[in-house]
C-alpha cells in the first residue's frame, strides 16, 4: 500500500517547508510550526538505516559540524512529490583526526547529538575527506544526488 500522490506532497511540504497539510484532522488540518526552524545535514560512513540516528556511521573529525537548513522552499524544493535538497551544503574544512570516506547524508532534528534521523540518502560520487578537504553535499533542483520522497 502507499499514499497518495496529494498525502506524499503535503507530508513533504509540511516537513521541509513548514507548510500547513490541509484537511488533515481537523478543518485547519496539520499545520505548520509557529516558526520553521531548521533541519540538520549529516555525513555519513556507511548507511545510517532505518533503525539508526543522527549518529549512526556520522563521520568524525576536527572541524566537523551537521550543517542547519532552515525548512523553506529554496532550500528543500518540492515537485511531484519529491523534495530535493536544493543548495550546496558546505562542511567545515577537516583541520585532523581520522577522516574518512563520505557515503551517506542524512537529514534531521538536532545540530548535535543522538537526534532523530528524518530520511538519509547516497552520496554519488563518495568524498574521500582528509586534511585540508571541504566537504560539499551538492544542491541540485533536478533530483540527483539529493532526492527525498515518500514512494
Amino acid at each position: 500500500m502507499s499514499k497518495s500522490n496529494v498525502a506524499e506532497t503535503g507530508l513533504l511540504r509540511l516537513i521541509f517547508q513548514n507548510a500547513n497539510f490541509a484537511n488533515v484532522g481537523d478543518a485547519t488540518g496539520l499545520r505548520g510550526s509557529s516558526a520553521a526552524g531548521s533541519l540538520y545535514i549529516s555525513l555519513h560512513t556507511a548507511d545510517p538505516g532505518e533503525a539508526g540516528n543522527q549518529t549512526s556511521n556520522e563521520i568524525s573529525y576536527t572541524g566537523y559540524a551537521r550543517q542547519a537548513l532552515a525548512r523553506n522552499a529554496t532550500n528543500f524544493p518540492e515537485s511531484g512529490g519529491t523534495v530535493n535538497i536544493g543548495v550546496n551544503v558546505d562542511f567545515p574544512e577537516m583541520t585532523g583526526g581520522a577522516g574518512g570516506t563520505i557515503t551517506y547524508w542524512g537529514i534531521g532534528t538536532d545540530a548535535s547529538g543522538t537526534g532523530t534521523l528524518l530520511y538519509s540518502g547516497e552520496v554519488d560520487p563518495d568524498q574521500v575527506i582528509n586534511d585540508g578537504v571541504i566537504p560539499r553535499i551538492k544542491g541540485d533542483p533536478s533530483g540527483t544526488p539529493s532526492t527525498i520522497s515518500e514512494e
